[in-house]
């Protein structure tokens, strides 16, 4: 395992790493050693970023209208699902960390990084919870396609922390609040209660998340005296060319900091 410098540096090299194995517990062990408090935020030795993150040869990406649904009253349907959830986690892990190497120089406290930190550990748990179950089923991550949007979506606002905590924590992690309840439900009428499980332990980790996204959202608006929520729906418009869908979770939203005066004047604009 690459020799980790700094949190900017064990960042990178996660980030780098195209065997997730080594990604994984380069996040986990970064993170173990910031909250420990015995890494610098950065190092003259720190690797540049890249513009894409380490990939192993497979999946296939693909664009996100090629991916096809399936039931998951079925075994490949379950397996497809439970892929395509491993490949957020996995982009997941990568825009965590891509946040804190990315923005070391912003001028925000030591607990900006540690809340994104956390996240990166936790989005490291996920995939690997996941990829165990997928091999449980006699699958693998990367059997199966899979598509490019959340990186392809966080790339655009590598230059703008607000922006970034905007897209990535307040629209597409916030969006995992309001599906993974009916996925969680789905698996268990199918029983697959292991699945299930790990949907449970998702869900509630990704609440704090949409939380660390929306209090470091709100401390650089007022750091800026802009307002929130019109900040918010500016930047969404400037930045997302995907579109807000109801239903929304708005009770795990509003525990997580992310009030309907955010995202509910943008579905009809984004669907317009």
């Amino acid at each position: 395992m690459p020799k980790i410098e700094s949190l900017r540096g064990g960042a990178t090299q996660a980030i780098l790493s195209a065997d997730l194995d080594i990604k994984t517990e380069l996040a986990q062990e970064t993170a173990r050693r910031w909250f420990a408090r015995t890494l610098s935020v950065r190092s003259p030795l720190d690797p540049a970023l890249p513009e894409r993150p380490g990939r192993p040869d497979k999946p296939e990406l693909v664009p996100p209208k090629n991916m096809k649904k399936r039931s998951l009253h079925t075994l490949s349907g379950r397996i497809a699902l439970l892929h395509a959830l491993a490949h957020i986690e996995l982009n997941a892990i990568d825009l965590a960390l891509d946040i804190v190497a990315r923005f070391t120089t912003e001028g925000v406290p030591h607990s900006f990084f540690d809340g994104w930190m956390q996240v990166a550990f936790d989005e490291a748990k996920h995939f690997r919870l996941i990829r165990d179950r997928l091999r449980t089923l006699g699958a693998d991550y990367g059997d199966l396609p899979a598509h490019d949007g959340l990186w392809q979506a966080a790339h655009s606002t590598r230059n703008d922390l607000t922006a970034r905590l905007a897209v990535v924590p307040l629209i597409l992690e916030a969006r995992g609040l309001d599906v993974t309840p009916v996925l969680q439900e789905k698996m268990r009428e199918t029983g697959d209660i292991e699945s299930a499980d790990i949907l449970d332990i998702i869900y509630n980790d990704e609440k704090g998340h949409v939380a660390v996204g929306a209090k470091w959202f709100r401390f650089l608006c007022a750091r800026e005296r802009k307002d929130p929520s019109a900040t918010f729906r500016d930047l969404v418009r400037a930045n997302f060319r995907g579109s807000l869908k109801a239903p929304f979770n708005d009770v795990a939203r509003a525990e997580a900091g992310l009030t309907p005066s955010f995202y509910r004047s943008l579905v009809s604009v984004s669907q317009s």
